[in-house]
């Protein structure tokens, strides 16, 4: 068995796919193990992840799948986990980059910790520019109970860090089906994910280990691309709530998953100018719907909690009147 298996999947990545794949090069050892899935790409990505994969063959192991279609991060990622056989798994995504030697740091202090699963910092980059991005959890280097890192409702918490790259898992959370991502959902398909981990699983971890590299504003991006693809958000929270509410301390959980979802539907709503005017009209529809859909006792709780300009623009969406049809679903 591997001791650590990266799933990394491509999709139309030909200008930084290199980047990624010779961090691989940076990272590989002998018992390592790298799944490269090309999620149907249109460009060149699939020849430079074949070529790559040949030359990685001689310093790790290696998995190079490629799907006919494109299914979207969330079925390519999933692809990857049921090929992999690492006793530990990791993920990064084609565009993004490890530093050299991060990855048997990160195998190591899994190790030591003996949790579920690490969680680490991350660097934001955006053009020449580099930013640090931490976990929001105070306590470094000790294991910690995944559901207690939930609340408090009204702060970032370990759930607002949902990124499934920056950390690593063991093979133990993937026998117990809590590492596949929800298929279909072309954004946010790691918001269901990381609040099921932190509400199922044992123990986890964050570590001071710093080798990610996110490549922020990539035009391909669905953060830059203003479709309805980004209407799955939607789709993605109605999931984490009707998840929460049927948890055991949903009472104690649920206004923090509520809570979120209404910070995102804001976020939304206060970028619906890139969105074409069809787009942003169904956006509107979409999350008036949805805020109807919520508990409402926990829903006005909520919205008494945050800010007053916030909440009056969600109040004021939810008395909206209701489009019947399509755009309301």
């Amino acid at each position: 068995m591997p001791k650590l298996s990266v799933i990394v999947p491509f999709h139309n990545v030909q200008r930084y796919a290199p980047d990624a794949l010779r961090s691989l090069r940076e990272n590989a050892r002998s018992d390592f193990e790298f799944v490269l899935v090309d999620d149907g790409s249109r460009d060149d990505t699939p020849v430079i992840v074949e070529r790559a994969a040949g030359e990685l063959a001689h310093v790790a192991r290696v998995r190079h799948i490629r799907r006919d279609r494109n299914g979207g991060i969330a079925t390519a990622r999933n692809t990857g986990l049921d090929a992999a056989r690492g006793e530990y798994l990791a993920f990064l995504d084609g565009d993004d980059w490890f530093a050299p030697g991060y990855l048997p740091r990160l195998v190591a202090a899994a190790e030591e910790s003996g949790c579920d699963f690490l969680r680490t910092d991350h660097v934001r980059v955006t053009g020449r520019a580099r930013t640090v991005h931490r976990v929001p959890v105070g306590l470094r280097d000790e294991v910690l109970d995944p559901r207690g890192a939930i609340l408090p409702a009204d702060r970032t918490t370990a759930v607002d860090y949902p990124q499934a790259w920056a950390g690593v898992y063991h093979r133990r959370l993937l026998e117990r089906g809590l590492l596949h991502f929800p298929e279909g959902l072309r954004t946010a398909e790691d918001r269901p994910w990381i609040w099921r981990l932190h509400r199922e699983a044992e123990s986890f971890a964050v570590v001071g280990l710093l080798g990610v590299f996110y490549r922020k504003g990539v035009a391909s991006s669905l953060t830059r691309i203003g479709d309805e693809r980004q209407l799955d958000f939607v789709r993605a929270f109605d999931r984490v709530v009707a998840e929460t509410a049927a948890d055991r301390d949903a009472a104690r959980l649920l206004p923090k998953a509520v809570r979120t979802y209404c910070a995102v539907i804001a976020h939304h709503l206060a970028e619906q100018d890139k969105f074409e005017p069809a787009v942003a009209a169904r956006l509107r529809a979409t999350c008036a719907a949805a805020l109807r859909r919520l508990p409402r006792d926990v829903l006005d709780g909520v919205l008494d909690s945050m800010d007053p300009r916030r909440a009056a623009r969600l109040r004021r969406l939810r008395r909206a009147p209701l489009r019947v049809g399509k755009e309301a679903a």
